[in-house]
């Protein structure tokens, strides 16, 4: 019997039937696709992109050379070389990021002490050269001085939300 009802359904093309209905239904219905390039969807708060290191507004660099993000950083990402100035304070004189390495999973933003490390919302960033994939300190800063104005936005809205 059950042969008798697979060969009925297989001659009828009952299950091409089902097919067509299904594609019938989402033919007419909205379309979700997005134009990538021109249209840009809403981004999380929480959303963690291209790395920065942060300045005070006096200029002076954030980070103290503490290495917390360095020994936290389960990639192992992250390389700091310090010594120490005239004054007694510690300064970085090497912070390079490998970003082939980089999970982006926040754990150095959330490790610093005094906030100098940030993840910012830019993902659209590209390498054409080889060894272009590591960012030094130079550049960790110039694009935390480009986009200073939307990490200390995020960061108040992100204190808003707590």
């Amino acid at each position: 019997m059950n042969a008798f009802k697979h060969y009925v359904n297989s001659f009828l093309l009952i299950e091409l039937c089902k097919g067509l209905g299904v594609t019938l239904r989402h033919l007419f219905a909205r379309k979700i696709t997005v134009q990538y390039p021109e249209e840009k969807t809403p981004l999380s708060p929480r959303f963690r992109g291209l790395l920065a290191l942060r300045r005070y507004p006096n200029g002076e660099e954030r980070c103290i050379a503490c290495k917390l993000c360095e020994a936290v950083c389960p990639a192992l990402a992250i390389t700091i070389e310090s010594e120490e100035r005239e004054d007694g304070t510690r300064r970085t004189t090497r912070y390079d990021i490998d970003l082939f390495k980089c999970i982006y999973c926040g754990f150095c933003e959330e490790s610093c002490p005094v906030d100098a490390i940030v993840a910012t919302s830019f993902f659209e960033f590209h390498f054409e050269g080889r060894g272009e994939h590591v960012i030094t300190k130079q550049q960790l800063l110039a694009v935390g001085d480009k986009f200073e104005k939307q990490i200390a936005a995020d960061r108040e809205a992100d204190a808003a939300y707590r």
